[in-house]
């Protein structure tokens, strides 16, 4: 049922898609759609605005309208089972940011090419944080899933001392992964970009995302165009 009560209301043009009024409603009103902070379940928003004054940008705020009655007991479930999700499923690594001592990756009397020279976690870039502390200031290699598949010494080659983001731009959704890496640049000081792709026509659209995401910034990032065969060897030598 419909009643006139308080709730929010979200500007899309002033947001950014940052996600922290999604972290903030434990209600489940609010989820970040093609790079937007969207209200889903508008009977879930008890209009209180814990969400507001997480907003960098400002854009939401509480109006007063005709809105469907706040459904307390859904709402009650979502955090419940918010909750039971945060304590069952805590310690899996893909929602979690880690920065690695690549030191402690190497075991004692190993060859040059035994240990991991991954820096990071998460390395998808639909779960990666724009604002993820390594991205800062960081040479960025933006790779095509099935590269570290194909060419043997990827980690030697491309991953040390660098910051790894990986992407399908044939099977993921190339407009969220163009919007997320454009977010990405505005939020961190990346200082330049490689693109690691496949050989086959449809992995340039790695490199396409990859421009467009530069086009819009005011200074000039590097961007680097590497192709790896699908017999493992690298084209651009």
């Amino acid at each position: 049922m419909a009643t006139v009560r308080k709730t929010i209301r979200i500007d899309e043009d002033k947001c950014d898609g940052c996600g922290l009024c999604a972290e903030a409603c434990t209600e489940g009103a609010i989820q970040i759609i093609d790079g937007k902070a969207r209200l889903v379940n508008e009977d879930h928003c008890d209009g209180l605005g814990a969400c507001i004054g997480e907003c960098p940008q400002g854009a939401i705020r509480l109006e007063e309208r005709c809105s469907e009655r706040h459904h307390d007991k859904a709402a009650h479930h979502h955090e419940k089972h918010k909750k039971h999700v945060g304590e069952t499923e805590c310690s899996c690594p893909s929602m979690q940011i880690s920065q690695f001592d690549m030191k402690a990756g190497a075991s004692a009397g190993s060859c040059e090419h035994s240990h991991s020279m991954l820096g990071h976690w998460p390395v998808q870039l639909a779960l990666v944080p724009p604002t993820a502390p390594y991205l800062q200031g960081a040479d960025l290699v933006l790779v095509a899933d099935c590269v570290p598949f194909a060419y043997a010494d990827f980690h030697r080659d491309f991953l040390s001392g660098k910051s790894v983001l990986v992407a399908c731009p044939k099977l993921d959704d190339a407009q969220a992964h163009l919007e997320k890496l454009a977010l990405i640049l505005r939020k961190s000081t990346i200082r330049s970009i490689t693109v690691v792709r496949m050989e086959v026509p449809c992995c340039s659209g790695l490199t396409s995302i990859a421009r467009r995401a530069l086009e819009p910034r005011g200074k000039d990032i590097p961007l680097k165009e590497v192709i790896i065969g699908i017999r493992g060897n690298n084209l651009s030598e």
